[in-house]
């Protein structure tokens, strides 16, 4: 989740300048990047529970550790709740999971790298105050009550709101972590066919990036938990965005939808202000309960535009939502996957003809199905491990075409090596966990923390 942005106080007055700001993101491919963002759970390594934000030992502490770095402080409260790099952010998501927000790059290696540098910096500075990190995508052993909460602002607000609007908005808060990347496009109807192939493919990417097969220390019959969370926490700002597949979609309409997503706050003046459950629309006519009288900045927008959570979001570019997070392999994939799809002009082409026809009732049959059956729910004639098959091999031939060198001359392609060995094999990384689990584990989930730990 985001902190808050850092967009000029500009008035808004029209809606058309809300269209705007995403007509803003187009960019011509010469200057296409590539954002990776991944979160992982902090754990003592003496007891396996997750650190609180203060003490010692805590996260805070942490932080403070990485400025080591290069990384410079943001202060919310007076407390160290983030860091800023070289264009990179460190966040907290609510109950202190870390997560790296990565520059926007060129090339699937220089994500990788860039990957690779953070969580080396990150078990140095663990390894001094006995904690380790996890990447999977639902905490695996500690209960809701036992996560620790974050003192950000925001989060204070949407901890009071969640129950109100679905049951499991505060597991999505509390014990969940994903990979997702963020990609540009050229044109709106650049952006509409991505945005159209991402979303109907989703589901392929969640079942190939499985991981939540546990609750509270016991299987908790899915391959996705954290995937089935989102299914509800808010229906009001969640799900697969049937419009975006209605003719006529562009900024308009989905500016239309953000617009219709109620709010959570208003950032002003160093305070956040709670506006839960109120509309943008008052807001945008001077009527906001909250700050009666007040217009939206850009700022407000740009804050509003983040607390909507559908399986693709748009802002000024597009964030591919669906995946669990894992270990540093598989957060190069993620990027690798989708950059493979849709930056190259004929593997883009290749993806929507693998994906026109599919029906609304199949899209959402995909994406109810995805997160307990992943490889193995039946689709059509075949099974999804089907679909993600076509998938990777079109992926892997756009980065082939991409010709993205590093200094050993190798293409993005080989970063892929790890999907194909989980579609090739039909075993996804909840697979294989629960294998361990079951055997040599004899259903003991603490060994997960010493052999995944990155």
């Amino acid at each position: 989740m985001s902190s808050p942005s850092h967009v000029a106080e500009t008035p808004i007055t029209d809606r058309n300048e809300l269209v705007a700001t995403l007509a803003s993101g187009e960019k011509p491919k010469a200057q296409w990047r590539i954002g990776t963002e991944h979160e992982k759970f902090g754990f003592r390594l003496d007891d396996l529970r997750p650190p609180t934000f203060d003490g010692e030992r805590g996260i805070e502490a942490l932080l403070t550790g990485l400025t080591r770095f290069g990384w410079a402080p943001v202060i919310e409260g007076g407390r160290t709740i983030a860091l800023l790099r070289d264009n990179a952010s460190v966040t907290l998501e609510p109950a202190g999971q870390l997560e790296l927000s990565g520059a926007a790059v060129e090339t699937i290696h220089h994500t990788c790298v860039e990957t690779g540098t953070h969580l080396n910096e990150v078990a140095q500075v663990a390894g001094e105050l006995q904690l380790g990190f996890l990447g999977m995508g639902f905490q695996p052993k500690w209960t809701r009550d036992e996560m620790p909460w974050m003192p950000k602002g925001r989060y204070k607000i949407m901890r009071d709101y969640m129950p109100k609007v679905g049951s499991l908005g505060l597991d999505m808060m509390t014990r969940t972590c994903t990979v997702q990347v963020n990609l540009d496009y050229a044109t709106e109807a650049d952006m509409v066919k991505k945005f159209r192939v991402s979303l109907a493919l989703q589901p392929i990417a969640t079942a190939l990036f499985a991981d939540s097969p546990f609750t509270e220390g016991k299987p908790n019959g899915f391959q996705s938990y954290r995937s089935h969370i989102w299914t509800d926490t808010d229906n009001d700002r969640t799900g697969m965005l049937d419009f975006v597949f209605e003719d006529g979609f562009g900024y308009e309409r989905y500016v239309d939808y953000l617009l219709d997503v109620p709010m959570y706050f208003s950032y002003r003046d160093g305070k956040y202000h709670d506006a839960s459950g109120q509309s943008f629309r008052d807001f945008m006519v001077g009527k906001l309960p909250v700050l009666p009288g007040q217009l939206p900045t850009l700022r407000d927008w740009s804050d509003h535009m983040t607390t909507a959570f559908p399986e693709v979001r748009l802002k000024k570019y597009l964030e591919m939502r669906g995946a669990d997070a894992g270990p540093w392999s598989r957060l190069c994939a993620l990027p690798a996957f989708w950059v493979g799809l849709l930056y190259d002009d004929a593997a883009l082409d290749a993806a929507w003809d693998l994906v026109r026809d599919f029906s609304l009732a199949e899209r959402h049959a995909l994406r109810d199905g995805v997160p307990r059956h992943a490889l193995k729910l039946p689709f059509r004639n075949g099974t999804v491990r089907d679909l993600a098959r076509a998938a990777l091999e079109i992926a892997v031939a756009g980065l082939k075409r991409r010709a993205a060198l590093n200094a050993d001359g190798q293409d993005e392609s080989h970063f892929l090596d790890v999907l194909q060995e989980i579609v090739d094999s039909g075993l996804t990384p909840a697979d294989r966990k629960l294998a361990l689990f079951n055997g040599e584990w004899n259903q003991n989930i603490d060994p997960l923390f010493k052999h995944f730990a990155y």
